[in-house]
């Protein structure tokens, strides 16, 4: 397939594709008759690999590292889950910090629907009262 193609099939830009082929994280495509790039459709995976890398903050280093190794073939299991399990903890901590933030951000919801709710019921309370009671 095209790189125009494979953009538009992975959500990545012809532009993020060429880069990450320059750098190593995708392998050097095929080239048809004409010199235009030809790629095999099982690169889809790895494409979507590496923006499940991307998307847990994986740092470009690293999964460039990780690409090196998976290059390298069988030989290199146990470096390529040492990575990955490096990687899951810094993933597991960011969850649990995000979870923290959640919590602070649905208490501070919570007491602003509370004060709401006051409010509404204060101006209940003041409409329901006669004008002689309020002066």
């Amino acid at each position: 397939m095209k790189i125009s193609d494979l953009a538009k099939r992975c959500g990545l830009s012809a532009h993020t594709l060429r880069y990450y082929e320059r750098i190593g994280l995708l392998p050097y495509a095929d080239r048809d008759r004409s010199g235009q790039r030809d790629y095999d459709a099982s690169i889809l995976s790895w494409i979507e690999f590496l923006g499940r890398l991307k998307t847990t903050g994986m740092p470009i280093r690293d999964m460039l590292l990780y690409a090196k190794l998976a290059d390298s073939g069988k030989v290199t299991f146990s470096e390529r889950r040492k990575l990955l399990e490096v990687h899951r903890e810094r993933v597991r901590a960011n969850l649990a910090d995000l979870e923290a933030c959640l919590r602070v951000l649905d208490g501070k919801i919570a007491s602003y629907a509370e004060a709401e709710e006051r409010m509404r019921d204060d101006k209940r309370n003041i409409a329901d009262t006669p004008a002689r009671a309020r002066a």
